[in-house]
């Protein structure tokens, strides 16, 4: 028995090993904006849409091509752009200017409908106290690697950013809504992450664990909405943090994404609380993913979600897969929305394909979410499609993980 389990420790340690090395390959990206400065060259369009089958509910959509240069405009400094039709985020990155492991970065951003708002209230959409938010801001950023002799870097990150928002009516806003205040929002966050993975969709390989911390300031808070029944802090505080791991088995070529979110607030409000339902993985920054339920359904002030996706390919050169996944959360509603019972769980499944080439790969997913309140009862259905096309090196930092992982793998047979 000692020396079963003996094995059976060696074999769990080797195949740990295995992973961290192919993370640390990836390590150095992460995802598409505000991560930190990304060192490859990469020109990828990402498309998205996703949309509820039963009751009419907010729709998730994106539509933006990413750009990121190295040594552009010279060398050392990274310049990324992510382009969207009515909406552009670009970012400066300075490496090495504050010393040798600590970047500087600033950035500029502005167009139409990101910061609009949905109400969604017991899985009803309130349209007549929805409205559009269009911004412009700029922000700065400091990145600074605490373990330069590592394979996995662990960043810090500090930040601050000036948005302006102009909130406008929409074609269905009730008449007699007043709209928050045209204001600055201005926004500070610190915060580490220790790993990261590519602005992909589906990345062979990835890991991440970070936390963070977010203040956000209003510069012209008070109430709005019906005869002000609502309120915009004067600040509010967030705590956020996130566990994710990418991964393929290396014979069967299954791929396997889980992942741990959770966080928390002071001072919550419509506009600051966090948002959840949906399965597009570009929709935010940290999307909080919920099958089946609208695009950003739920609002909260504090939450803990846990998610996975498990895809096996098919077909004579793998190219085709079979997609499951699933997710569970607790969630503390937003005073004012909301539904019965802090649990929310939802399933999806869907196929994907991929091109020979590897320039492009598109993959569908129909979602059910249990706990989801609709007009006929309970239980929300949602269809979304997400595509990728890449114009630049399709040998990204995951494929070359990937080899490194499986040279290991039959060094060790």
């Amino acid at each position: 028995m000692k020396t079963f389990n003996s094995t059976l420790q060696r074999s769990w340690s080797n195949q740990c090993a295995r992973l961290l090395v192919g993370a640390a390959l990836v390590a150095l990206v992460t995802s598409t904006a505000k991560a930190q400065i990304d060192p490859a060259p990469r020109q990828l369009l990402h498309l998205g849409a996703e949309t509820s089958l039963t009751d009419q509910g907010p729709m998730g959509a994106y539509a933006f091509y990413y750009w990121n240069m190295p040594n552009v405009p010279t060398t050392n400094e990274v310049l990324r752009l992510v382009i969207a039709p009515v909406y552009v985020d670009s970012e400066l990155g300075f490496q090495h200017l504050l010393g040798e492991h600590t970047d500087l970065a600033v950035g500029a951003f502005g167009g139409l409908y990101a910061n609009s708002y949905q109400e969604v209230d017991e899985g009803q959409w309130y349209k007549d106290q929805s409205f559009d938010g269009n911004g412009v801001g700029i922000s700065a950023s400091i990145y600074h690697r605490f373990n330069p002799d590592q394979h996995i870097p662990l960043t810090g990150v500090l930040r601050a950013t000036m948005d302006y928002n102009d909130f406008n009516t929409t074609d269905t806003t009730g008449n007699g809504f007043v709209l928050p205040e045209n204001q600055p929002f201005i926004t500070y966050r610190a915060g580490f992450r220790w790993g990261g993975k590519e602005p992909m969709l589906g990345p062979v390989l990835g890991m991440e664990i970070s936390g963070w911390y977010e203040l956000e300031q209003r510069t012209s808070p008070g109430g709005y909405g019906y005869g002000n029944d609502r309120e915009l802090e004067r600040a509010s505080q967030r705590f956020f943090g996130r566990a994710q791991l990418n991964y393929t088995t290396l014979e069967s070529k299954h791929y396997i994404v889980f992942g741990l979110q959770g966080g928390g607030m002071i001072n919550a409000d419509r506009l600051s609380a966090y948002r959840l339902g949906g399965v597009l993985p570009y929709t935010k920054e940290f999307p909080l993913f919920l099958p089946g339920y609208f695009f950003q359904e739920l609002s909260a002030k504090d939450f803990g979600l846990a998610y996975a996706v498990y895809t096996i390919p098919f077909g004579s050169e793998n190219q085709w897969s079979l997609i499951g996944s699933g997710a569970a959360a607790l969630v503390d509603y937003v005073d004012g929305t909301g539904q019965p019972g802090a649990f929310n769980s939802g399933v999806g499944a869907g196929v994907g394909y991929s091109a020979p080439s590897k320039r492009w790969k598109i993959m569908s997913m129909a979602s059910y979410g249990f706990e989801a309140h609709r007009e006929d009862g309970q239980g929300g259905y949602s269809l979304g499609l997400a595509f990728q096309y890449n114009f630049g090196s399709t040998k990204t930092a995951g494929e070359l993980g990937y080899e490194k992982l499986q040279e290991m793998h039959s060094m060790a047979r």
